[in-house]
């Protein structure tokens, strides 16, 4: 039902009600048990248990718990402590986070207003809001919640704040006529008043046409119910390399089960191998380690201001390769300011928020735009906001700007009579007296319609008449501040002689002398130019999502750089209306979406995603909430933001500073290329762990390490660096790089070479410095594999310097990230420990080692990283 565009008698008809008297007792109670209560519903929520267990869904932590089993079987305990251990801690993390993800609509139902004043039988009472029905007939005065879908009957001077819904800046004046248009936006209803949304000014009446999951609010609770988290780009990385690790185990363990027994070695013994081999492959550490590494990146986005609600979103932006931008707030200040004055001298524009105008040449108008607003001016020295009107408040800050007391002010003039501002006069009157007994009438309201009241011009000295190019100037300037989407307000006056009676508004509004006008946006962010110029260097794109008219957006968007030349502005309704094939082609060259709804920006954010993009959604309202949700990365305003906007966003930014996002980014992108270079790190100190198993088999040799070896490996000597490499510096080209591709794997860029072949000489000389321990000492195997055993982590420690560079290890400074020296000087310390203290010996069948088996150890565990680094570098030279 379109309400808008019934008329009153229509609207009493359908809903079956009498304007004059409302609902009776028995009818609304009727109606509350047809409809419901006025709230909004709760999801069913997911229980703790069954959340818990979807922490260990993985495919990485099933074939972790799959090792725990093999290896209880086996009697190797250690090992299974030790992988329970990693398994239950990430999946606590995990659960700690996931159980705040879902407390959306809880925050969204208690945005409703907890009374509302309706009409029953005749009286007014006021009730609780979950009491009102459709067809009550509501009374609405400055500074109520509105907690229903109101169809307004009757308003005097009534403004609502519906930026929560709709993302538009300004307030919205009421009116109560009938709308012809039967396919209008939420934002140009303007005889509606929303659940959710705040009456800034006036008073009215209206009857309540939809309430609880039935209202606009409710709509978008179901949206954000039905819209659906995606995973990040790094979970999808993971998983793909869970698969992949868990597939190459199967595969190699079976191929030494097969070949031990094809050479008719023992079955158990085969078994055995086959599980060290299994070990060997999978990275146990890897999953804590990158959430540790995650958790780090938090906190140093805290730093930053920018908050993290759930881990893996700290990579994700540092992927993004678009930012659908709310304007409101985000882009702007959320600031109504006055920007530019016209008056006598010329016009004065302010250029910079901490601009100030010119006393002499902007006083006598601010002077009469304060006396017209006089209730306003009280209620701002009360509060510090003139009742939430925008228009007001910025008049008042411009005024106080140049030092004009309103206290002293006031003390010098005696407001008589006042003539409200109302939707069809478009400007509101003042009736006042100075201590002289002089009496002037001063007015207020849109330059347009005010012109027309006026027949003389205030000059520096006196007031002149109005000249046709006088009206001319004044059109030409009244053009000039809407083509920069500004909002003007004039202001004109008139004296009074001491016999004029004033009783009407048509009384006092005639014969008037235009003193001037004042224009007034919402100013962008001053970082936020420089912020979308780096993120454009950085390759993306971004795009304004926004509520407010198309003018108006195309304007900001156009002075902060993201609006080019030949750039497209859409607006909700022809995005609605497009054939779903020409919305693709449309996202190529659309920068500013304009006037949408909360349904079309979840449809934009999803069509985005449908053509490959990585999509960062900023916003801090109501109507921002869905597709925060939606996107790959929502990030919600921590000021200026909703609660709802911030439990459907994976980031808050503490400041509300778009520019806050480039830092987010900058530190995503560093974040991601530190979990290559572990991942780099463990893969190839793992493949080199299995190849140096698989050659011995494949040589019927005695396995050079036995499990509880591979474990330690696999935590201490992997573990430590790796986590080391995780707060690695950022490289220098991070942000002028473009963003990877959604597809990439986490082996682009040639990193899978690096992997095999940096494990296959780690496994190469494992294996030589084996085969040597046992040719020299045959009935010694504790000590050929205690060399087996250090080699393997020497070369490890030494090739962790590698992976610090995309190239060479001499591409950067070996010990500038102190953390790693200390990691590998610490990992050093536990080798010599489980090697020379007695009580770890046979523990972990080591046996001391002399002088000259370190040497052949290092020697051989230097070749890996410095033979081939060596072999790039003399390639290099000679190809320059």
């Amino acid at each position: 039902m379109n309400w808008y565009s019934q008329s009153r008698e229509e609207l009493e008809r359908i809903l079956n009600v009498s304007a004059a008297s409302g609902l009776t007792d028995e009818e609304a109670a009727a109606r509350k048990k047809q409809h419901g209560a006025n709230r909004l519903e709760e999801k069913k929520k997911t229980p703790r248990w069954k959340l818990f267990l979807q922490q260990f869904q993985d495919m990485m932590i099933i074939l972790l718990i799959g090792a725990v089993l093999v290896s209880a079987l086996l009697g190797e305990y250690a090992d299974v402590f030790t992988i329970l251990g990693i398994v239950l801690l990430n999946g606590i993390l995990g659960f700690v986070q996931e159980n705040r993800a879902e407390k959306s609509l809880d925050t969204l139902k208690q945005l409703s207003s907890p009374m509302i004043t309706v009409q029953r039988s005749g009286s007014w009472k006021t009730i609780p809001s979950e009491d009102a029905v459709p067809g009550d007939i509501v009374k609405l005065r400055s500074g109520d919640k509105i907690s229903a879908d109101i169809r307004l009957i009757n308003v005097q001077g009534l403004t609502t704040e519906e930026s929560p819904l709709t993302g538009e800046s300004q307030p919205v004046e009421k009116e109560a006529a009938a709308l012809e248009n039967k396919d209008l936006p939420i934002g140009e209803r303007v005889n509606m008043a929303f659940s959710g949304t705040l009456v800034t000014k006036g008073r009215g009446e209206g009857v309540v046409v939809a309430s609880g999951m039935k209202t606009e609010m409710g709509k978008i609770a179901h949206l954000l119910s039905e819209s659906k988290t995606n995973e990040t780009p790094l979970q999808q990385r993971l998983a793909h390399l869970g698969k992949i690790l868990i597939s190459g185990a199967l595969i190699l363990t079976a191929l030494v089960v097969l070949l031990g027994i094809v050479q008719g070695q023992p079955f158990y013994k085969m078994i055995l191998s086959g599980v060290s081999l299994a070990v060997a492959a999978i990275p146990e550490g890897l999953p804590a380690i990158v959430t540790v590494v995650l958790a780090l990146g938090v906190q140093r986005m805290i730093k930053q201001n920018a908050i993290v609600r759930h881990l893996p979103a700290v990579e994700t932006l540092g992927c993004a390769s678009i930012i659908c931008s709310d304007k409101t707030g985000t882009l702007t200040e959320n600031k109504m300011t006055v920007t530019g004055i016209w008056n006598e001298y010329g016009l004065a524009v302010r250029k910079k928020r901490t601009d100030r105008f010119e006393r002499r040449r902007c006083e006598n108008l601010l002077i009469q735009s304060v006396l017209a607003s006089q209730h306003a001016v009280d209620t701002y020295l009360e509060g510090g906001t003139s009742g939430g009107d925008a228009t007001e408040t910025a008049l008042m800050e411009a005024a106080q700007e140049l030092g004009i007391s309103f206290p002293d002010l006031f003390s010098e003039y005696e407001v008589q009579k006042v003539f409200p501002f109302d939707s069809e006069r478009k400007r509101m009157t003042m009736l006042v007296k100075d201590r002289q007994g002089k009496r002037f009438v001063i007015s207020k309201g849109a330059p347009d319609v005010l012109l027309k009241k006026c027949t003389r011009l205030q000059k520096q000295d006196r007031a002149a008449p109005l000249s046709s190019g006088d009206v001319k100037e004044i059109k030409q300037v009244i053009e000039t501040m809407a083509s920069k989407s500004w909002r003007t307000i004039a202001v004109a006056s008139r004296s009074l002689s001491s016999h004029e009676r004033i009783e009407t508004a048509a009384d006092a509004e005639k014969d008037l002398t235009f003193s001037g006008m004042a224009g007034m946006m919402d100013p962008p962010r001053p970082e936020a130019a420089a912020a979308v110029r780096e993120c454009r260097k950085a390759g993306i794109k971004t795009v304004m999502v926004t509520g407010d008219h198309k003018t108006t957006a195309a304007a900001v968007a156009r002075s902060i750089g993201i609006l080019p030349k030949y750039g497209k502005v859409m607006s909700g309704q022809e995005w609605n209306t497009s054939a779903p094939e020409k919305k693709r082609e449309m996202l190529q060259r659309t920068y500013v979406f304009a006037r949408v709804s909360p349904r079309d920006k979840l449809d934009i954010v999803q069509e985005l995603q449908k053509a490959g993009h990585v999509v960062a959604m900023t916003g801090d309202g109501v109507n921002d909430a869905p597709a925060l949700k939606a996107a790959d990365i929502g990030v919600a305003m921590g000021r200026t933001g909703t609660d709802v906007a911030k439990e459907a966003a994976a980031l808050v930014l503490r400041d509300d500073n778009f520019s806050t996002i480039r830092a987010a980014i900058r530190e995503g992108r560093n974040i991601y290329d530190n979990i290559r270079k572990f991942i780099r790190y463990m893969l190839a100190s793992n493949v080199g762990e299995i190849l140096v198993m698989l050659f011995a088999v494949m040589l019927t040799l005695p396995l050079p390490l036995v499990p509880i070896q591979i474990l330690w490996i696999n935590l201490i000597t992997d573990g430590l660096p790796a986590m080391a490499l995780g707060v690695d510096q950022p490289e220098r080209d991070g942000m002028n790089r473009p963003p990877r591709s959604k597809s990439e794997s986490i082996f682009a860029d040639g990193m899978g070479k690096k992997i095999i072949s940096r494990g296959f000489l780690i496994g190469i000389v494992t294996l030589i410095g084996f085969m040597t321990a046992l040719w020299e000492h045959p009935q010694d195997l504790v000590r050929a594999q205690t060399i087996a055993f250090s080699t393997l982590v020497m070369a490890q420690l030494i090739h962790v310097f590698d992976c610090r560079a995309s190239s060479s290890i001499f591409d950067r400074r070996p010990f500038e990230n102190t953390f790693l020296t200390m990691s590998v000087l610490s990992s050093v310390l536990l080798l010599l420990i489980v090697i020379y203290v007695p009580l770890f010996q046979p523990v972990f069948h080591t046996t001391p080692l002399t002088a000259m088996e370190w040497l052949l150890v290092l020697a051989l565990a230097s070749i890996p990283t410095f033979a081939l680094a060596g072999g790039r570098n003399w390639k290099n030279d000679r190809n320059g």
